[in-house]
């Protein structure tokens, strides 16, 4: 039995960035399938009580960058604590995702989720450029059309079925991973999504 996976995120979250390979792989390994869900904060927080960064307290916005730190240097994963494009929104790379995946499946829209993080949290790109957003198109081998295809108005509606979705099911955070209606919050609680998958295909 195929176990199901619903992965929300949004493009710009340093989390999802350290969690997303690993993530990624695990879910390859139990061969789950995926449902790529990037979502809009924007509609979530105001539901949640959470808040933007920048309305969070200073003490939060402190420790926020001594994590940071501390689970790139533990990952091994390079990332800028004050990227050169950040606050940056997400919604025209959320939307490019969303078209990728409808045009040419979950594994290429993986690939572009990976690139996009990355490319806010290490190769200092701005994801709210098309023409950045293009080039990392080319770099996969996706067609560039899939940036007018990310503005039709099927994407914005998966957009926003995506963000009821992740409203309906109680997510707060990004990413959430979400097995079988049971959540899942943080890249730092990638063990026991794990443990959950062995569990699974035991």
């Amino acid at each position: 039995m195929t176990i199901t996976i619903d992965y929300y995120f949004t493009p710009q979250s340093p989390w999802t960035y350290l969690g997303h390979a690993r993530f990624a792989a695990m879910a390859g390994s139990a061969r789950a399938a995926l449902n790529v869900l990037p979502v809009d904060f924007n509609r979530i927080f105001p539901i949640s009580g959470g808040l933007p960064l920048a309305k969070r307290a200073p003490q939060r916005q402190a420790y926020r960058l001594v994590e940071l730190k501390r689970f790139s240097e533990h990952l091994g994963l390079p990332l800028n604590l004050q990227p050169a494009f950040f606050p940056v929104s997400g919604d025209d790379a959320s939307r490019l995702i969303i078209a990728v995946d409808l045009n040419e499946g979950v594994e290429a829209a993986m690939a572009l989720t990976g690139k996009v993080l990355r490319g806010v949290w290490a190769d200092q790109r701005d994801i709210a450029d098309p023409a950045a957003l293009a080039g990392m198109l080319s770099e996969l081998g996706l067609p560039s059309r899939r940036l007018e295809d990310a503005k039709s108005p099927a994407v914005q509606q998966r957009y926003e079925t995506n963000s009821q979705q992740a409203i309906d099911a109680g997510v707060f955070g990004a990413p959430t991973y979400s097995i079988d209606g049971e959540l899942f919050w943080g890249q730092d609680r990638l063990d026991f999504v794990q443990r959950r998958l062995a569990q699974a295909t035991a």
